[in-house]
């Protein structure tokens, strides 16, 4: 491929000559400030001659979309120079203006300060391939306090055999089963609590670097947040006429003159199916108009399982743990 090069100065070629002669007549219809490595065929250059060479930084950030990192940072000195992993920050701390989740005020005298760091991902689909990079900033919580920074810390998750359960009904009553979970889930849940924590590494403000955030919602690591989140989303669908399993308290069914709607959830992952498809449409657009929802669509991929429903039936697999297993 032949290598275009754009001359703002005097530059070494690395031994290269140009030959003004032999490009004479491509050169008439570019820029004068262009010019062509000779020891490339003008044939093998793939795309118009006059748009030049566009580097990285200079595209637009729309067209990044698809760069991802497969490499898991340990460290925020190597994340900082990695473009991927700083908009995967970016989007994080964005999801926290969008809750209103803190506030920066001065440095309590009287009252301990939270740590932060940031924990790094590669989200994976079912087959194993990298889809995102997911960057969370997470507080230190086992810096808090009990009776100062936290009080109650357990919450209920949905079991194994309750998921095959609802898959096993499902494919029993033959209706499909969807699957959505909320974004930054944990950002939703409200704490009671003072709690005061470091401003993230990376994103320090740098006039006012000894003030702390003051937070209003919950935040990842908090030993507190899987409880206040189960009482949000529980909370939230007891409003809306849900009725709470007896046994598994992580399952919520509505009836209603159209049929029957079942929700299990497991922390922010959420699968849901009914006897009519428009209950799933109705509870989908309930959830959206409550919290920022990332994704919905048929289910796939749970809890370590891949389902693939068929008219044939529900057929569950466990390829990608399996891989996991062998590598």
């Amino acid at each position: 491929m032949k290598i275009v090069k754009k001359i703002t100065s005097s530059v070494d070629f690395n031994n290269h000559q140009i030959d003004d002669e032999k490009n004479e007549d491509a050169q008439n219809d570019l820029p004068k400030a262009w010019r062509f490595v000779s020891s490339h065929s003008q044939d093998l250059i793939i795309g118009d001659l006059s748009d030049g060479v566009t580097t990285r930084s200079h595209k637009p950030l729309n067209s990044n979309c698809a760069l991802l990192s497969h490499i898991e940072p340990k460290h925020i000195d190597v994340v900082l120079s990695d473009e991927s992993w700083v908009n995967a920050m970016q989007d994080e701390l964005s999801q926290f203006e969008k809750n209103n989740v803190w506030t920066l005020v001065e440095r309590p005298s009287s009252h301990p300060v939270i740590g932060t760091k940031w924990v790094f991902r590669n989200k994976l689909n079912d087959k194993g391939e990298i889809i995102r990079n997911k960057a969370r900033l997470v507080a230190k919580g086992y810096a808090q306090e009990e009776g100062i920074d936290f009080d109650e810390t357990f919450a209920p998750v949905a079991r194994l055999e309750s998921i095959r359960m609802f898959l096993a009904f499902a494919c029993f009553n033959n209706f499909k089963l969807f699957q959505m979970d909320v974004k930054s889930a944990f950002l939703n849940s409200f704490i009671y609590q003072e709690v005061f924590i470091e401003q993230p590494l990376g994103f320090e403000n740098k006039n006012i670097p000894n003030y702390v955030f003051k937070l209003s919602n919950a935040l990842y690591g908090l030993k507190q947040v899987p409880r206040t989140w189960y009482e949000r989303l529980s909370g939230f669908l007891i409003e809306n006429e849900f009725k709470r399993g007896v046994v598994d308290t992580t399952l919520f069914t509505k009836t209603d003159s159209n049929g029957l709607l079942i929700v299990q959830i497991y922390v922010d992952d959420i699968i849901f199916g009914a006897t009519n498809e428009s209950l799933c449409k109705d509870f989908s657009h309930l959830m959206q108009e409550e919290f920022e929802m990332s994704m919905m669509g048929k289910l796939q991929f749970f809890l370590g399982l891949q389902v693939h429903q068929t008219k044939e039936g529900t057929f569950i697999t466990q390829i990608k743990y399996t891989k996991e297993l062998l590598k």
